[in-house]
Order: structure tokens, then C-alpha cells, then sequence
């Protein structure tokens, strides 16, 4: 018991490490020229949806300063660790086991949380858990298939972030989120540029961003996945008699309440 509790413990503190360099990433460039992207995104879909709770889970990116909830009354973080950014709400767990109730969340975002967090599925079925029916889903994440993907392969054996990622394809979303029965209603692409750390070059390049959307969105660096939680309506319907001889001993079932009273005591008789 000793021996795994010390591991938990490292296994923790090893996680605090990685997140905290994905964020200092996001703070230099081309990281914060990205986070500026990905919320202007945000906003533009949140202030859309309307309800109680809007949660992000993991705090990369500083928990999104700035990132209104629309008609949404609060917006709440769930992380391992603090965020970089003072947050109003944040409540400590992990990824793959929420502390939140089941049906209780109206909007979920996840902001590179599979691309840094572990056991990305597992996160997915929470997620699944404690969105309400018709609940919102918001997926970010690094798209491999583009000028950033190609950046990561060519530094595959770096441990530096954003490159020690996941970067999930948005087939392989889409696939896990139709098991669990969500609905894809839009995939948007962002960021067609190339992960320069030259201001200039980057702002110079700004032709592609325009061009990309248009002609190539699948090679875009990154995608925002947005997804609706369907729930079947389906009632049960009873059998109109149950058995009258048990099966394997007990009490005999008698006829349901649905059987007319007359019709079954004139059969009897």
C-alpha cells in the first residue's frame, strides 16, 4: 500500500509538470496567438447556448480568461491542478472521474484536455455522464493531419510542449462520440498557419487563414468540435399477461392489472 500510494503521488506531480509547461507555452508565441483564436471561437458558439453550468475540464490555456458564458450563469473549471489564471470557480479532480452529479452540466468544453490529459475515452464517458439531455459539447484539439502535425513528427522524440501531445483526428472523435451517442453538428477549423515563433512572419501569413478555410479546412493545425448529447425516448411497453407457474419455483405471477377482470374469471370458470 505504501509503494502505491508513492506512485500516485509522483504519477501527480509528474501531470502538474506537463500542464504547467503546456501553459507557459500558451502564453509565449505562437501560443498565445492560438489561445487568441480559439476563444474568439469560443465565444462566438457559447453565447448561443443558454442554461446554468458551463464546465471546462483541465485548465489549459489558464482556465480561458476572458471567455464570457453567454447566457450561461456560471462557468466552472475542474483540473488536477490550480489554474495559472485566477478562476472564480475550481473545483480539484481529474479529467476521468468528475466529481459532479450525473444529468447536471448544460455545456461541457474541452480545450486540449485529450490531447494532454490521460485516458482521453474515459474522459468522454464522463462527460457523457454528467451532461444534461441535449447537453453541448466542445472539443479542441491539435489536428495531426497539418503543418502543425507535421511539426510534431519531426519532433517526435522532443518532450516539449505542444508537440508531447496526443493530437487526436477529428475521425477518431467522431467516432468515440458516436458510441456514446452524441450527435457532430459542426467541426470548425483553425489556424492554417505554421507554428512560427516570428511575430512578423506569422501576422504576414494571415493570406492562409482566409484561403485555408476555403479551399483546404481538413489541414487546418486546429479543430473545434462542437456535439450534442442525444438521449433515446423510447417507453418500455408491459406484456399484457406474465406467467402463472413460476419457472424455477416461488410465488405464481398472477395476470397484470391490463387483462379485463371479467374476461379472465369467465375463462377460469
Amino acid at each position: 500500500m505504501q509503494c502505491r500510494r508513492e506512485f500516485h503521488i509522483k504519477a501527480s506531480e509528474h501531470e502538474q509538470g506537463r500542464i504547467d509547461a503546456v501553459n507557459h507555452w500558451f502564453c509565449g508565441y505562437p501560443g498565445s496567438l492560438l489561445l487568441d483564436e480559439e476563444r474568439a471561437c469560443l465565444e462566438s458558439l457559447v453565447h448561443r447556448y443558454f442554461g446554468y453550468y458551463l464546465l471546462q475540464i483541465g485548465s489549459i490555456g489558464g482556465g480561458v480568461p476572458g471567455l464570457v458564458p453567454g447566457q450561461l450563469r456560471y462557468r466552472i473549471v475542474i483540473a488536477p491542478e490550480r489554474p495559472s489564471v485566477a478562476t472564480p470557480y475550481w473545483i480539484q479532480g481529474a479529467p476521468d472521474r468528475l466529481p459532479i452529479a450525473t444529468d447536471s452540466v448544460d455545456v461541457v468544453l474541452l480545450l486540449h484536455t485529450l490531447d494532454f490529459y490521460r485516458d482521453p475515452h474515459q474522459t468522454l464517458r464522463e462527460v457523457d455522464r454528467v451532461l444534461i439531455p441535449e447537453g453541448r459539447l466542445i472539443v479542441v484539439g491539435f489536428n495531426p493531419w497539418s503543418l502543425w502535425g507535421l511539426r510534431r513528427m519531426l519532433q517526435r522524440r522532443s518532450r516539449r510542449p505542444p508537440w508531447n501531445g496526443r493530437f487526436l483526428p477529428t475521425r477518431r472523435i467522431h467516432d468515440w462520440l458516436s458510441l456514446l451517442g452524441f450527435k457532430v453538428e459542426s467541426t470548425r477549423p483553425l489556424m492554417f498557419r505554421p507554428p512560427l515563433r516570428q511575430r512578423v512572419l506569422m501576422e504576414s501569413l494571415d493570406l492562409l487563414e482566409r484561403s485555408g478555410r476555403r479551399w483546404w479546412p481538413a489541414l487546418s493545425g486546429i479543430y473545434v468540435i462542437e456535439a450534442v448529447k442525444r438521449v433515446s425516448t423510447l417507453t418500455p411497453i408491459k406484456p399484457l399477461w406474465k406467467l402463472s407457474r413460476p419457472i424455477l419455483g416461488g410465488r405464481a405471477i398472477e395476470p397484470t392489472a391490463h387483462a379485463p377482470w371479467g374476461r379472465s374469471r369467465s375463462n377460469h370458470g
